[in-house]
C-alpha cells in the first residue's frame, strides 16, 4: 500500500511540475529574452544619412554615409559613429568596407554639423516597441 502511495504522489506532484511549473520558467526566460531585446532596440539610439560632394583631380562625386549619434554638443555638432559608406560614382574611388570607413573618417572627422544630417524616423517605432513591452508585462503577469 505504501508503494501505491508513492506511486500516486509522484505522479501528481510530476504533473504539477510538467504542465504547471516547467511551462512558467520557460515563459520567464522566453519574456526576459523579448525585453532585453526591445530595450536594445530603443536604446540604439539615433541613425541617419549625411550626404557630401568629394572632389579628387577634377573628378568628383557623391559620398552618403549612414551613421548613429553618439551624442549632440552645444553648438550644434553631432558626434557620429560611420555605419556605412558609398560613392555614387563608382569609379571614383575603389575602397570598400573597413578601409572605406577609415578614409570617411579622415575626411569628415568625428563631428558633422546637426542640421545637414537627415535623420530616419523612429519616432513611431520607439512608441510600437514600448507599447509592445507594456503589452508583454502585462500579460506576463496575468499568465502568472
Amino acid at each position: 500500500m505504501a508503494i501505491f502511495l508513492t506511486f500516486v504522489i509522484a505522479l501528481v506532484l510530476g504533473y504539477i511540475y510538467g504542465h504547471h511549473i516547467r511551462p512558467n520558467q520557460r515563459l520567464r526566460s522566453a519574456l526576459i529574452d523579448v525585453k532585453q531585446k526591445c530595450i536594445a532596440a530603443l536604446e540604439e539610439g539615433n541613425k541617419g544619412v549625411y550626404r557630401t560632394i568629394v572632389t579628387d583631380n577634377n573628378k568628383s562625386s557623391e559620398l552618403v554615409v549612414e551613421i548613429r549619434e553618439l551624442a549632440v554638443t552645444q553648438n550644434g555638432q553631432v558626434k557620429v559613429q560611420y555605419l556605412s559608406a558609398f560613392y555614387k560614382n563608382p569609379d571614383f574611388r575603389t575602397k570598400k568596407g573597413d578601409a572605406l570607413l577609415k578614409e570617411v573618417h579622415g575626411l569628415l572627422g568625428e563631428y558633422l554639423p546637426l542640421n545637414e544630417i537627415e535623420w530616419y524616423e523612429v519616432t513611431e517605432r520607439h512608441e510600437n516597441i514600448k507599447k509592445y513591452l507594456n503589452s508583454v508585462t502585462l500579460t506576463h503577469h496575468n499568465l502568472l
